[in-house]
């Protein structure tokens, strides 16, 4: 099937779709018995991320169980920063680990030399993965905001306040900006690579965007994402972006006004209908299920599936979660949305 004949495709290109296109954020992981096996069998996360075998297996799992419309290369947001030479490590019950840019000086460490070589197997994964799903399925390549991925090169892994993030940010806004435009750089030479390895569309993941206030969300979010987008339209002017810029709750309409993406991703705390009404006039949305309902499952998962379909069934849209799926989640209430969805 042509890419463009796809329903998750044609959604992203703005129409009002026959019947909805369904993916799961996080779709290949750990609530599915058969990723764990094939985790176990992985020397680490990253091993899995850039072993094309493995990790070509576990994006594939969740299309044979459930036959999702899109299935998502599976990969990191934090292969950015290993493949500029930052070291990066995963810890086993504790999440990811850096070690943490100190100073701009640091930048000197980092280049570009061995981007593409150092993520080389994302792109043969790729390639892969278009030859064998089906051919209904749409394939989606990632890569993390250049805030989300530098709040982790900063921190040193996860934080509750992005407080040393922040405060160099505030205090020395010209350094910060070298460390934001490095990061969108190298995003936007990795997203037109898995363009041209493969992937039919591309999201762009800013997870912690609403820890700014407005004016900095501007300079450090929006900006540099409408800088990668229009990167990747100037070479590939037909293939759609998704950006989720996740937590930004009024601002949603100035991302969808200005970013220049195809669809935006709406987080759980969105209203439907405020977002059918500011967002859904400029672009495709997509989402906005809470996790936590699919874990809950019974009548209310019913209740807000029929809630949210209602709401948006006006318009180009995808059903996807507010964030991604949670490892405790059952497979049968997976099975239940599925089964609401397409009647």
């Amino acid at each position: 099937m042509k890419t463009e004949n796809k329903l998750m495709i044609r959604a992203l290109k703005g129409e009002k779709t026959e019947r909805t296109p369904v993916w799961l954020m996080r779709q290949a992981g750990r609530f599915l018995p058969e990723y764990r096996k094939t985790r176990a069998s992985a020397d680490g996360f990253l091993d899995l991320c850039y072993s094309p075998d493995l990790a070509v297996e576990v994006t594939l799992q969740p299309i044979r169980r459930f036959g999702f419309d899109a299935s998502i290369v599976f990969s990191d947001i934090l292969v950015i920063p290993h493949a500029l030479g930052q070291k990066v490590w995963f810890e086993e019950g504790v999440g990811p680990k850096l070690e943490p840019l100190q100073s701009i000086a640091d930048l000197e460490n980092l280049n570009f030399d061995k981007l593409h070589s150092h993520l080389s197997p994302v792109y043969e994964t790729i390639g892969r993965l278009r030859e064998d799903l089906p051919k209904e399925t749409t394939l989606i390549g990632f890569a993390g905001a250049p805030w989300t991925v530098v709040s982790y090169m900063i921190e040193g892994g996860s934080s509750k306040d992005y407080a040393r993030a922040k405060t160099w940010a505030y205090s020395k806004p010209e350094e910060f900006d070298r460390i934001i435009d490095l990061v969108a750089e190298a995003t936007t030479r990795y997203l037109i690579r898995q363009i041209e390895s493969g992937a039919e569309t591309v999201q762009i993941f800013d997870s912690w965007a609403g820890v700014w206030p407005e004016f900095a969300l501007k300079r450090w979010c929006l900006e540099p994402c409408k800088k990668i987008i229009a990167g990747i339209k100037a070479v590939h002017p037909e293939v759609p972006v998704i950006l989720f810029p996740r937590g930004v709750g009024d601002s949603y309409p100035l991302f969808a006004k200005e970013s220049g993406a195809d669809a935006l991703g709406l987080d759980t705390t969105l209203s439907p209908v405020w977002a059918r009404d500011n967002i859904q006039s400029h672009v495709t949305v997509q989402g906005n299920l809470d996790p936590l309902l699919l874990v809950a499952g019974g009548s209310m998962l019913d209740q807000s599936i029929d809630s949210i379909l209602a709401t948006f069934s006006d318009g180009p849209f995808i059903f996807n979660l507010g964030h991604g799926i949670l490892p405790q989640t059952p497979i049968g209430h997976v099975e239940q949305m599925l089964k609401r969805i397409r009647g």
